[in-house]
């Protein structure tokens, strides 16, 4: 199990305070990596640590910033690296979604999205980028989701953004591969968590979500925890440019709630 180890690495997660974000830090702390959890709030990154540190005996920092503001960005990797030396795995999974109709849909809500899903990403990778040159190792994750590679309605700026981490990963891969650096992604499908609660809070469109799920549940957080370790880690070291799929099946199986006899 050593090509899983995680010891003497150093990772910041965004997005880290709840939801799957919460639950790939505490995988990667379980690992042996030192995690910097960041998000806006502060009180919610201590929380967050809190739980971690509970139930793990690796160092748990947090970071808190907004991750709209470019020089903010800048600053908290500063901090970062005088704390902690460098950066070894960026996991990227900050998000938010937004569900509208087209046409009620705003240019606001479209600027917020693509800020916070993508530029972010892009920001804080290259960022983080010289000093993995520099030492010639590193690992960028970018969490995109089922919709990276499907449509659904009313999530035109979602869907957009989740589409353009995909297009940034394998474009990232491709030029930061030869310095030592992977990039590669994950894709969730449906997972217990605060962004699905249009769909959760309705009784009726949680089971129609369920019934479609070739596995025949939602996703736990916590199930997301493995291959989030598995690509900070030796174990895909000839892993690149990659869109890994956590979704129960839901991009590539057709599932329908009948029996067909």
């Amino acid at each position: 199990m050593k090509m899983f180890s995680l010891d003497g690495q150093v990772a910041l997660v965004t997005g880290a305070s709840r939801g799957l974000g919460l639950a790939m830090a505490n995988a990667l702390a379980c690992a042996g990596a030192t995690v910097v959890l960041a998000a806006r709030s502060r009180a919610g990154l201590d929380t967050a640590a809190a739980s971690i540190r509970g139930g793990s005996s690796a160092l748990i920092d947090v970071e808190p910033f907004d991750l709209v503001d470019q020089s903010a960005i800048e600053a908290a990797v500063q901090n970062v690296f005088a704390r902690h030396g460098r950066i070894d795995v960026l996991l990227n999974n900050a998000g938010i979604c937004e569900w509208s109709d087209f046409l009620q849909s705003t240019p606001q809500m479209w600027h917020r999205t693509m800020d916070t899903n993508v530029t972010a990403a892009y920001l804080l990778a290259r960022q983080v980028s010289p000093s993995m040159i520099e030492r010639g190792h590193g690992r960028i994750i970018n969490v995109g989701s089922y919709v990276s590679v499907l449509g659904r309605e009313k999530l035109q700026a979602y869907v957009a953004s989740k589409h353009a981490v995909a297009g940034l990963t394998k474009s990232l891969g491709a030029e930061l591969g030869r310095h030592g650096i992977r990039c590669n992604g994950i894709c969730p499908g449906y997972f217990m968590t605060e962004m699905a609660e249009p769909v959760t809070s309705n009784a009726q469109m949680k089971e129609i979500v369920r019934s479609h799920i070739s596995v025949g549940r939602w996703g736990r957080p916590e199930e997301l925890g493995g291959a989030a370790v598995f690509l900070a880690s030796e174990a895909s070291s000839y892993m690149n440019g990659q869109m890994l799929m956590v979704d129960g099946g839901v991009s590539e199986i057709l599932s329908f709630p009948m029996s067909v006899v």
